[in-house]
């Protein structure tokens, strides 16, 4: 849609009347017949005023900008152009031309890249590194030397329970941690009562953690156990927390057809916390050294990834094999070399010119 701006009609009135497709002829004649139309009003009471004049223009404006718009629909964002097989030349553009288009360009370069599967999901413990803490006695609580939030280790008395058996004193036992960890839930106070199986805490070992995410079924396939990946969680922005996937779970979701991947990661500071929302980038494929473009700079018609090669005032369409891609560049597997220069913007307008077998050089404004 941004096509349709002051620079673009700018620049179909600075080409060669002779580039101009039978379209735009007949848009600029059909403009004609309707414009004098709506400056001849029928007589109605005592005619037309200005403002009426005025706004049936602006109508027949708005159908033109309109089929306009259909007729350059196929260069919107990912849409794939049309085009014939007829060979064309390459397009020639003056300086006012590639200013009046905004032209920009890229040099083709070698980057490390990566393919990368974002899948979302959330922190959670590893289901072997935490314990409750029960008692198998009825009695009461008589001494607590533990409480929530404590860090404690393996052997560490944690509670003195005093049973209820006829003694004198009463026998009592002691419970100690069954494992090294954080004391996560606490379930009891002291002179409570408790009976056989109470769990009194909750002990987990956060050192590392997982994150569990769910991959779509359609994309299960590129997903395998030992892959590296990238964990973000939303209280920490800034902070990349690398890890393994270790597990695809066997069950499919058959409501939201998703599938379990666990990402073991690395607790350092106990920064990761159960529940935390987290977003996941699988690495599938990376390179050091990957030949690169700008996305921007790739577009696609006939089944043909292409990009516009720019040699002076001279763009040549060259076609292109494509690889991995990311969020910002695609690797380049044949038609392009380190050091050519492509075109990032002003593409889209090229790609119109050379639609139209604009194919001789233009000549320069001496005004």
């Amino acid at each position: 849609m941004h096509l349709l701006n002051n620079t673009f009609v700018k620049r179909l009135e600075a080409v060669d009347s002779s580039s101009i497709t039978s379209t735009y002829r007949g848009l600029s004649a059909m403009s004609r017949n309707l414009l004098d139309a709506a400056d001849k009003p029928r007589h109605v009471g005592s005619g037309m005023s200005c403002q009426h004049v005025l706004q049936n223009k602006f109508i027949v404006c708005l159908i033109l900008l309109i089929t306009a718009l259909h007729t350059l629909t196929a260069f919107a964002h990912g849409e794939k152009i049309e085009i014939s097989d007829k060979p064309r030349g390459p397009v020639y553009l003056t300086k006012a031309q590639e200013k009046i288009i905004d032209l920009k360009l890229a040099k083709v370069s070698e980057r490390p890249l990566a393919q990368l599967l974002t899948l979302n999901g959330e922190i959670q413990l590893l289901p072997n590194e935490q314990a409750d803490v029960t008692v198998r006695i009825s009695g009461n609580v008589s001494a607590l030397y533990a409480n929530l939030g404590d860090q404690v280790k393996k052997g560490q008395p944690l509670v003195k329970i005093q049973s209820r058996l006829i003694g004198d004193p009463p026998p009592s036992i002691i419970i100690n941690s069954p494992m090294t960890g954080v004391i996560d839930a606490r379930n009891i106070s002291l002179g409570q009562a408790v009976e056989p199986n109470t769990t009194l805490f909750h002990i987990s070992n956060r050192n590392r953690v997982i994150a569990l995410a769910q991959v779509y079924e359609e994309d299960l396939e590129k997903v395998v156990v030992g892959q590296t990946a990238y964990v973000h969680v939303l209280s920490y922005p800034k902070k990349t927390f690398p890890g393994k996937v270790i597990l695809i779970e066997p069950n499919l979701n058959s409501v939201t057809r998703t599938v379990n991947v666990q990402i073991i990661l690395d607790n350092q500071g106990n920064l990761l916390k159960p529940g935390m929302f987290a977003r996941a980038q699988i690495v599938l494929q990376e390179s050091k050294n990957a030949l690169t473009v700008p996305n921007a700079g790739i577009l696609e018609g006939n089944d043909e990834k292409f990009v516009f090669r720019s040699q002076g005032n001279k763009f040549e369409r060259i076609v292109v094999k494509t690889g991995m891609s990311d969020e910002f560049y695609t690797e380049i597997l044949t038609g392009l070399a380190v050091g050519d220069e492509i075109v990032i913007q002003g593409n889209r307008q090229l790609y119109t010119l050379w639609l139209t077998g604009s194919s001789s050089p233009a000549k320069e404004d001496h005004h």
